[in-house]
């Protein structure tokens, strides 16, 4: 049985380390006072601060929320109708800058050894005339897969399957204005040609903002003006077990005139030119680093104004044994309360932003990935903003309390 002797030396490792955990707690709830007094003190300012930040989470988040909605629109197509393999006109750039191939490629790609089925797209601009009148411009896509994507494709009227009678075509309900009709039935003219409406889609929408105008392939080629050989884009899927690479080369190799890509290459390839190229994307990523700078110079001058208005506190602290690390963290724990509730005010707006845009032809995509990301970089910068006002501090002499 242990003596009291071990019993106690026990015991005593456990009450240092409760004690030293209640201290920790009583520093830290006080520090935590310290700063949010500091923070509510004048309201003008804070509510200059938290204005601030939140305008940088708005800027932020909706431009980063632009660029996700857009790359989801410009790979649209091709992960709805994803293969293994895509044989594309030599020097595409992406889906909406198709042109028709010379005709017989399905063919050659049928011979090639690995290569299990072949199927045809169709696609190219063309005319729409508006039942009331008027003109605008659409893209034709012909294809005959029955549900393309998986799960990517929303009809929300009519069927898939109908598309098959001649002059039927399905639209997407984002559109509906533009193209000047309403309702299943409806009709118009494409290049000339009397076409129905016979299905409705939703949220299949182009980053070229020209609408997509569906059909079979046979009724896209006869739109286009195409002969039955000639196609834009040819699906290629594989037999098991099939080395892609292989296969990719031995296609190149047969087919003259075009490019074989991978799927992922495809959709690279593509956001690479609508993002980067063009210059979209970059003016969406400059756009968000604005909001950023803005709101770490916002967040930056309230706090050394703060600052400044408590130095005589500071200043007391300090001559009260407080260590300068003390009195950073205090300016640093202010500057991560007021960025929490900016961000909170300012992730509010935005997704009331998304929520208006829904639906529209400019959506704004905020994932859950993106919205920690957001917050991350507030925090950071609210921290980095910090700086001002900690080197205030540490020009503060302790001994000016006294000369008051």
């Amino acid at each position: 049985m242990p003596d009291r002797h071990e019993q106690g030396s026990t015991s005593l490792p456990a009450e240092l380390i409760a004690a030293g955990v209640r201290l920790y707690a009583e520093r830290l709830r006080a520090l935590m006072r310290l700063a949010v007094r500091n923070l509510v003190h004048d309201h003008v300012s804070l509510a200059v601060t938290l204005t601030g930040i939140a305008f940088a989470v708005v800027l932020l988040s909706g431009h980063l929320g632009l660029y996700v909605a857009s790359e989801r629109v410009i790979v649209g197509m091709h992960d709805r109708f994803e293969a293994d393999l895509w044989v594309v006109p030599k020097g595409s750039e992406s889906f909406d800058a198709a042109t028709l191939m010379e005709g017989r490629e399905r063919y050659k790609a049928l011979a090639t050894v690995g290569v299990e089925q072949v199927e045809e797209l169709v696609a190219g601009y063309a005319p729409w005339r508006k039942p009331s009148g008027g003109w605008t411009a659409v893209m034709v896509v012909g294809s005959d897969r029955k549900e393309p994507g998986p799960g990517a494709w929303r009809i929300v009227a009519g069927r898939l399957a109908s598309l098959k009678a001649p002059g039927s075509i399905a639209v997407d309900d984002t559109y509906l204005e533009d193209l000047g009709v309403g309702k299943i039935g409806d009709s118009a003219e494409i290049d000339g040609v009397r076409v129905k409406i016979r299905a409705m889609s939703h949220g299949v929408r182009a980053f070229t903002t020209i609408p997509y105008v569906f059909t079979s392939v046979a009724g896209a080629r006869q739109l286009m003006e195409a002969s039955k050989l000639e196609a834009s884009f040819l699906l290629v899927t594989l037999t098991p077990g099939a080395d892609a690479e292989r296969v990719k080369r031995n296609l190149a190799k047969r087919i003259d005139g075009a490019e074989v890509l991978t799927q992922a290459e495809f959709r690279e390839r593509s956001l690479d030119y609508w993002l980067f190229e063009t210059g979209a994307g970059s003016s969406l990523i400059g756009g968000a680093l604005i909001g950023l700078v803005i709101g770490m110079v916002i967040v930056a001058q309230t706090l050394y104004g703060s600052t400044k208005d408590h130095l005589n506190e500071f200043a007391t602290l300090r001559a009260l044994g407080a260590s300068a690390s003390y009195i950073n963290t205090v300016i640093v724990v202010q500057a991560l309360i007021a960025g929490l509730a900016g961000y909170a005010v300012g992730l509010a707006v935005t997704l009331l932003l998304v929520w208006a845009s829904e639906g529209s032809s400019l959506d704004i995509a905020i994932t859950p990935e993106l919205a920690a990301a957001v917050l991350v970089i507030t925090l950071l910068m609210c921290i980095v903003a910090s700086a001002a006002a900690i080197r205030q501090i540490t020009r503060l002499d302790p001994a000016s309390v006294f000369s008051r």
